[in-house]
């Protein structure tokens, strides 16, 4: 139950984390491109590559806070679902070039994220 209940504080905490920089990135930078699903899913996978790597070269936690900050906390800030809404409502309104690079800028930056992340623990624990 302690595992259950550290994933739900954990999710609770990136839902929010997630909304409120979409409603800061959409004041800052419009709404002609979804700035804060990008941010957050970039953001979020160099997050768990530094988390990964911390926890498996480092920092021995136990299976509660590991699914808090990995489940819970990232899972909750991520989002494959905005990402997917996005892309689609971009080819409903006849953007396909855009949604295409949305699509590519996305994936490539969230992939490249987790590696770099990945990359700085590494570096740093040796």
């Amino acid at each position: 139950m302690n595992l259950i209940l550290a994933i739900a504080a954990g999710g609770a905490i990136g839902a929010v984390g997630r909304h409120y920089a979409g409603v800061v990135a959409l004041k800052w930078l419009g709404a002609g491109f979804p700035f804060g699903t990008l941010f957050v899913n970039v953001t979020g996978s160099f997050v768990m590559g530094v988390l990964i790597m911390l926890m498996s070269l480092r920092w021995n936690v136990g299976d509660e806070v590991r699914a808090f900050l990995t489940v819970g906390l990232l899972g909750g800030f991520t989002t494959f679902s905005a990402f997917s809404l996005d892309f689609a409502t971009m080819v409903q309104r006849g953007e396909s070039m855009m949604a295409a690079v949305y699509v590519l800028v996305s994936v490539i930056l969230a992939v490249s994220g987790i590696f770099a992340g990945m990359h700085i623990m590494r570096a740093l624990a040796t």
